[in-house]
Order: C-alpha cells, then sequence, then structure tokens
C-alpha cells in the first residue's frame, strides 16, 4: 500500500521521516491551529518521532517529575506528564470541529476507537479504562499496562495535540516521571508484547482506518450512562 498524502476531506496526511524537536513540533503545531481556525490553512493529520523529552500537561504535579534527564516541556495540553521518544508513534490531530460535531468529549472518544482499532490489526487488543486517561492493555504479566497515550487541546473548536503510541520505545525512560500520574499500572508497547512492528507497517495500518474515526466525528457521542 502506498500511504497517501491527503486524506478524505482534503486533510493533509504528513508523516516526519527523522524525530522532530518537542519544541519545534509545538510552535508548529500552534501556528497551523490558529491558521486553520482562521481559515488560512488545510487540516492536518501528522505523524512524527520525538528524541527523548518528557511534556507537562495543564494537570501536571511537580511530585510526579522523578528523574527529569530529559527535557521538560510545558506542553499546553490537557494532562499530566507524559513521555516522547524514539520507537514511539506521535500523531498529532488538527482539525475543525466547526465542520463536524461540537463535540469534544466524542473528538477524545473518536480518537481512542482509531489506536484500539489499529492495535487489533497487530492482535492485540486494546481498551479504555473509566477513570484513566489513555490506551490500555494485557501485559506479559498478565496486569493492565498503558501502551498508548491520549492528550488534546481545542482552541476556537480547532483540535490539537493528539495520541502516542508505544511501538518499541526504551521503556526505562517512563521511570523519569509518572506517566500521567498513575503510579499503580504499568507501560507496555508492542514490542514487549512480542510484536515486532515498524513505524511504516503502523503508519500504513492507522492510515487505512482513518475514514472511519473521521466519521465518527460526524456524530455527537453517546451520553454516558449514570448509575440507577
Amino acid at each position: 500500500m502506498t500511504i497517501p498524502a491527503t486524506l478524505p476531506g482534503d486533510i493533509e496526511l504528513r508523516i516526519s521521516s527523522a524525530p522532530v524537536p518537542y519544541r519545534e513540533a509545538l510552535d508548529e503545531m500552534t501556528a497551523r491551529n490558529a491558521a486553520i481556525a482562521a481559515g488560512e490553512a488545510r487540516e492536518l493529520i501528522w505523524l512524527l518521532e520525538h528524541p527523548p523529552v518528557y511534556t507537562a500537561g495543564t494537570s501536571a504535579a511537580i511530585a510526579e517529575l522523578l528523574d527529569p534527564r530529559f527535557e521538560v516541556v510545558e506542553a499546553g495540553r490537557g494532562g499530566r506528564y507524559t513521555y516522547h521518544g524514539p520507537g514511539q508513534r506521535i500523531g498529532y490531530v488538527l482539525l475543525d470541529l466547526r465542520k463536524r460535531a461540537r463535540d469534544a468529549r466524542g473528538f477524545v472518544s473518536a480518537l481512542e476507537g482509531w489506536v484500539i482499532d489499529t492495535l487489533c490489526d497487530f492482535g492485540v487488543e486494546g481498551f479504555r479504562a473509566d477513570g484513566r486517561i489513555g490506551i490500555w492493555t494485557t501485559d506479559i504479566d498478565g496486569r493492565e499496562a498503558k501502551i498508548g497515550a491520549i492528550g488534546v487541546r481545542i482552541r476556537k473548536w480547532v483540535t490539537m495535540h493528539g495520541f502516542s503510541v508505544n511501538i518499541a520505545p526504551d521503556l526505562s525512560h517512563f521511570t523519569g516521571i509518572v506517566p500521567c500520574g498513575i503510579e499503580e499500572f504499568g507501560v507496555t508497547s508492542l514490542a514487549r508484547l512480542g510484536r515486532e512492528v515498524d513505524l511504516p507497517a503502523w503508519d500504513e495500518a492507522l492510515v487505512a482506518r482513518a475514514p472511519t474515526f473521521l466519521a465518527a466525528l460526524d456524530s455527537p457521542c453517546p451520553p454516558k450512562e449514570t448509575a440507577a
């Protein structure tokens, strides 16, 4: 399969072959977000890697930064501390929700579903967990562990940031933080689960499922069920 440069709806798809420094990507993403909101740029889905970095969301607590061995950057997204580095696929999703259902919760749910469906293509069952942000799976020790992180920001109904998925990162790098503020669960990867997947294979599977993800954004997220 040849990965297209454009997704349905004339959305630009960009895949960076070399790691992009986090601050550089953040500046470009912020500018593109504003340009989309002003009607001056196309929507964008950007797949990339970062050099090792810890990013702090708006709810990050300094006590959860255990060993700042890498650069720490204020990300401006929701959430707490997250690690990004080689072997991890980052997806920055810059979409105009004014063209779709204006539903922040629905956007996050669709983003989670996109990652979960793609993991399934590689024989890994991913799932959501109540009260825990991110994508979870069953690790090699039988315990639940995080395999993907979600962190978004929406400005003038235009999204930015997105998701990260652990393909084959150095998992020891996560020990410098409490990932997303959750101490009692570990972090895993496709490689740790015995799946040898390279980034091009992941990207191909992800892009193949992009139309389903985009279609999900046209409908509001169903309301959460409440206990009787």
